[in-house]
């Protein structure tokens, strides 16, 4: 819990939601309501729709803000069973630790593997955010903009 509570909630992300559901016309939900539909009708029809870009957005900070989170880990967690990846990755590309070293039949060092396991690993922590990335990004801007204050 000492991982997942602090960063549940951002309030810069709270402000950008907010601005974004204020910017939604008050007629769209009357309408619907004088319609017949309840609250939660509204919400799941109108709003949310309406605000997929930013929803997909916020989505995307929260995502790479907790994928690359290893401080608050090596901050609390002391079973190394219960350490995040980004924190493994980080122990076996700064700190050379037991993991990141390859040894031979003989139980000795190959000093050639250790850069690039060094870089297999960079490669691992960076390759789930491209593949998501690009099926958030037409989100992207949409949802910064909608956010933003209009001139």
């Amino acid at each position: 819990w000492s991982l997942i509570i602090p960063g549940a909630v951002s309030a810069y992300n709270i402000i950008i939601m907010r601005t974004s559901f204020a910017a939604i016309p008050d007629g769209l939900s009357e309408a619907a309501f004088i319609d017949g539909a309840s609250h939660f009708r509204i919400l799941t029809s109108i709003i949310l729709p309406v605000s997929k870009s930013i929803i997909a957005v916020v989505a995307l900070f929260y995502g790479i803000q907790h994928w690359n989170a290893w401080f608050n880990a090596a901050i609390y967690l002391k079973n190394r069973n219960l350490y995040p990846l980004q924190l493994t990755l980080r122990e076996i590309v700064l700190l050379g630790t037991e993991q990141s070293i390859v040894a031979d039949a003989d139980g000795q060092d190959v000093m050639i593997y250790r850069p690039l396991i060094k870089y297999c690993t960079i490669m691992v922590s960076i390759i789930p955010m491209m593949i998501v990335y690009p099926f958030v990004q037409k989100y992207f801007v949409t949802g910064v903009m909608i956010g933003s204050i209009k001139g």
